[in-house]
């Protein structure tokens, strides 16, 4: 049946595509072996390091995000290697079940999925490793299943604090261009992401960015690797090329996409995505529903995962909601199946946005005869339209 107007995307990723983007990526596809596809080489991976915050190496694969975390295993480790991992929630819960099957051996602190990763305990447990034999930690940023942040530097802390010298790998697929992430600055020692979240893209390129103690470590790791190998990146991308077909025409988004959050700032991308944030926690609290995530230090800005009421179903709603409005949430993954939906306000977003989505919403609830206050729209219009929008506040303190 015919839906007249767009329909809204407010899953936490893939996110909206700007249009800009989109027309980018018509261009012809290029010889990528040719002169001229060098310039678009060079400009992605010199851009994605501005991005990550970091002057040293980010290679680029043709694959989604799960690729990526399997690049930084086996690029750094060896069969039977033990890997210290942090039960955030389902996308951590999924890396951890890929180290296994890579022939790892995964320790995994348990959580309540609540919060992002407590350092204290992963510095007790790295201090009762006393020979050493964890090999890496492993965190997720932004956990999208449950709207939780990591602290990653916190985790460094921890690290360098238990005196171990365990490599730090960090899953940013949905932090990275959304808040703030400091590659260099962090210790980060591997990080990963992917190009359909924060970078306005869709899914299909996904990134590594590595340290030079990552490197050093690839260089003795034993697990098998060919297609995602890092050694086989080097040489063509010192020159802007790829060792086997890049995704041509994502490449021509991805730096049209590096440029839009140059011009904007990052600062200011991660200051809208903080306003929309607080305007969407506050509009859950107006109806009198729970957010996921219980530690206000680890509240996400790039989603927030409501916690339905006892007795109601969050796909019955999703469902209301996209039948009479035409606009996709986030489902609950595993362990919170059915008891929580996520509302996206992530990448290419504005206010209009965000209150077209937050009155879709409100409508849902009401029509999906969940329990809640009235309200929460208001409550969020209230917000936006008493803060400061983020140029504002960057312009008056330049």
């Amino acid at each position: 049946m015919y839906k007249s107007g767009r329909h809204f995307l407010q899953i936490p990723g893939p996110s909206n595509v700007p249009d800009r983007v989109l027309r980018a990526m018509d261009f012809p596809t290029m010889d990528h072996r040719g002169p001229d596809f060098a310039d678009i080489g060079k400009k992605a991976l010199e851009g994605m390091k501005s991005i990550f915050k970091t002057e040293q190496d980010v290679v680029i694969f043709p694959s989604s995000g799960t690729g990526a975390w399997e690049a930084a295993l086996v690029n750094t480790l060896s069969a039977g290697d033990r890997v210290l991992m942090y039960e955030t929630g389902h996308f951590a819960t999924l890396w951890q079940a890929l180290a296994k099957r890579l022939g790892l051996q995964p320790e995994f602190i348990p959580s309540d999925w609540r919060s992002g990763a407590d350092p204290e305990k992963i510095e007790a447990y790295l201090r009762a490793d006393k020979n050493h034999e964890i090999k890496a930690v492993c965190v997720v940023h932004n956990e999208t299943s449950t709207g939780s942040v990591t602290q990653v530097k916190e985790v460094r802390d921890a690290i360098d604090s238990a005196g171990h010298p365990a490599l730090l790998m960090v899953d940013s697929i949905s932090g990275l261009a959304s808040i703030d992430f400091q590659f260099d600055a962090w210790g980060v020692d591997v990080a990963v992401s992917g190009s359909q979240k924060g970078l306005m893209l869709p899914p299909g390129l996904s990134f590594n960015a590595i340290s030079a103690k990552a490197r050093a470590a690839s260089a003795k790791a034993t697990l098998p690797k060919s297609y995602w190998a890092w050694d086989e990146m080097k040489g063509p991308n010192e020159k802007g090329y790829f060792p086997y077909t890049p995704a041509t025409n994502l490449l021509y988004g991805l730096n049209v996409a590096i440029d839009m959050l140059h011009e904007e700032g990052l600062d200011a991308v991660f200051a809208r995505h903080a306003r929309h944030g607080e305007a969407t926690r506050q509009a859950v609290r107006t109806w009198g529903l729970d957010i996921l995530c219980s530690d206000p230090r680890h509240y996400s800005n790039v989603l927030t995962t409501v916690v339905m009421p006892t007795g109601s179903s969050a796909d019955a709603f999703r469902k209301t909601t996209l039948d009479n409005f035409d606009m996709s949430l986030g489902s609950g993954l595993s362990k919170v199946a059915d008891r929580v939906f996520r509302i996206g306000h992530l990448g290419h977003f504005n206010d209009l946005m965000l209150m077209a989505t937050l009155s879709g919403v409100e409508m849902g609830l009401k029509l999906a005869s969940v329990p809640h206050n009235r309200g929460g729209a208001q409550a969020a219009m209230d917000y936006l339209t008493n803060s400061e929008r983020p140029t504002e506040a960057i312009a008056a303190a330049q």
